[in-house]
């Protein structure tokens, strides 16, 4: 069983709800991703989503674009996004992790890496310990093959849902995606609008018409009461762009622990 399969399975004995904090790599210093990543685990996440810093990220909204510049501007890419997944492996071998970005830094990867085989990427994600792929603009009928490299290699596909997405959209979705997928609540970027619980409530038995595996929802969720809405529904709560306004621009030895009172809190709502 995948870990990220694991921990679903764990949390629904427990009825209990999943909380996934995206963070962008090697935001707001280059070195400090793993360390905060242990504090996100050590506050109540279940899963941790990591985003791909990538100059034209079209999904995201200004902060987690500013994130990403800032991320690049500090020189991470694809190749230390893996180094640090290695490094958060060894203390913690059990928490999934989802790398989270676009397709034009993976199929670089994949041409920079071709003379040691096909499906760079897919094999050094696997033995970095990487645990599934969100890739934003690899819709489902065009990513058959990089599917099928993934599960060869025990990784999970994980696709996005809207509030536009037809039927068919989720059929398609639901022939190719694993581990969870991720329901984007507010129609826009990240960051953007103001979260209709009850629309999402709405969608989310329409999804499970069609998807058999976890749904988890985000955009849009920014605190306690909006989390604890959202987790009466889905499976999973996402938290990204209210987490990095919370650590742009903090000192140091303040980000990790500023984060990790944010989930804290997260985590109680949902568990209450």
């Amino acid at each position: 069983m995948s870990r990220i399969n694991a921990a679903f399975s764990a949390l629904k004995q427990q009825n209990r709800k999943a909380l996934i904090p995206f963070v962008t790599a090697g935001f707001p210093y280059g070195d400090i991703t793993p360390e905060l990543m242990h504090g996100m685990v050590e506050a109540g996440a279940n899963v941790i989503e990591l985003g791909v810093p990538f100059s034209d990220p079209s999904a995201d909204g200004p902060v987690i674009q500013a994130a990403g510049d800032k991320a690049l501007a500090l020189g991470i890419g694809l190749r230390q996004v893996l180094d640090m997944v290695r490094s958060f492996r060894q203390k913690d071998s059990s928490t999934p992790v989802v790398l989270m970005g676009y397709a034009n830094p993976i199929e670089r990867y994949d041409q920079l890496h071709k003379a040691t085989g096909e499906n760079a990427f897919v094999r050094d994600a696997a033995s970095a310990g990487v645990d599934g792929v969100l890739v934003v603009d690899y819709p489902p009928e065009e990513c058959e093959g990089f599917a099928a490299a993934l599960k060869a290699h025990d990784l999970d596909l994980i696709f996005l849902l809207a509030p536009t997405s037809t039927d068919a959209r989720m059929a398609q979705v639901a022939r190719v995606a694993s581990g969870y997928v991720y329901y984007v609540s507010l129609k826009g970027v990240t960051g953007a609008g103001t979260l209709d619980t009850a629309a999402v409530e709405a969608m989310l038995p329409r999804i499970r018409e069609h998807v058999k595996i976890p749904v988890g929802v985000g955009f849009g969720i920014r605190d306690a009461t909006s989390a604890q809405a959202v987790g009466r529904v889905a499976d999973a709560v996402v938290i990204g762009s209210k987490i990095i306004q919370l650590i742009d621009n903090l000192p140091r030895d303040q980000v990790v622990q500023t984060a990790s009172d944010f989930l804290r809190e997260i985590r109680t709502a949902l568990d209450s």
